[in-house]
């Protein structure tokens, strides 16, 4: 049931066509990515005049967090589910490509992954899942309620799909930038290179 998300920022997958226009709508609002003179280029989504969303989730190990336990390090944030089959997986070695690229300055990021899916992404399931990936990677849940102000909070969409006895999900998949001050930088879409992410990131360390 997964597309790749449309090239307007903040845009859902398969999300209704009202939806869609409301986010396009809202995305009007925003400057253009590097309009002055000396800004850097990006190849994301320039969101450094939006808020900042947060979230009351926990860790693997049961340890309430919130956005403010990472200060200090520039945050990539990623919203998916484990049983993702194309979407969160590709995103996920991506980061870990991303990682490699930066070298020494990898030491200055953390991966989060909130997952959409708390009904079946039990915490060891999660954190088996981050283990596959890099151990480093750090995965966060929450119940119903505090998954959906997570995702409201960074303009994420998601929604359970039926596929016979059971269900997928749709979701936004950007990858949100977060500077080591608790600033929202970036948004990385799906389709950029790994490359063309850690030139971003270079741009926010």
């Amino acid at each position: 049931m997964h597309s790749l998300p449309p090239r307007a920022p903040l845009g859902a997958p398969s999300a209704p066509n009202r939806d869609r226009r409301r986010l396009l709508s809202a995305l009007a609002l925003l400057p253009l990515a590097g309009c002055g003179p000396d800004a850097p280029k990006i190849n994301g989504m320039d969101l450094s005049s939006m808020p900042t969303g947060d979230f009351q989730l926990q860790d693997t190990e049961g340890r309430q967090r919130q956005l403010a336990d990472y200060r200090g390090k520039t945050v990539m944030l990623f919203f998916g589910f484990t049983q993702c089959p194309d979407v969160c997986p590709t995103a996920l070695t991506r980061a870990l490509e991303i990682k490699n690229l930066l070298g020494a300055d990898a030491a200055k990021l953390q991966v989060l992954f909130i997952t959409v899916d708390p009904e079946r992404d039990t915490p060891e399931i999660l954190q088996a899942y981050m283990q596959a990936f890099d151990p480093a990677f750090v995965g966060l849940r929450g119940d119903a309620e505090q998954t959906r102000a997570a995702a409201q909070s960074f303009k994420v969409f998601y929604q359970k799909v039926p596929t016979g006895s059971s269900y997928t999900m749709d979701h936004t998949a950007l990858t949100y930038v977060i500077d080591a001050e608790g600033k929202l930088r970036v948004a990385l879409r799906h389709q950029q290179s790994a490359e063309e992410c850690a030139a971003d990131l270079r741009t926010v360390l």
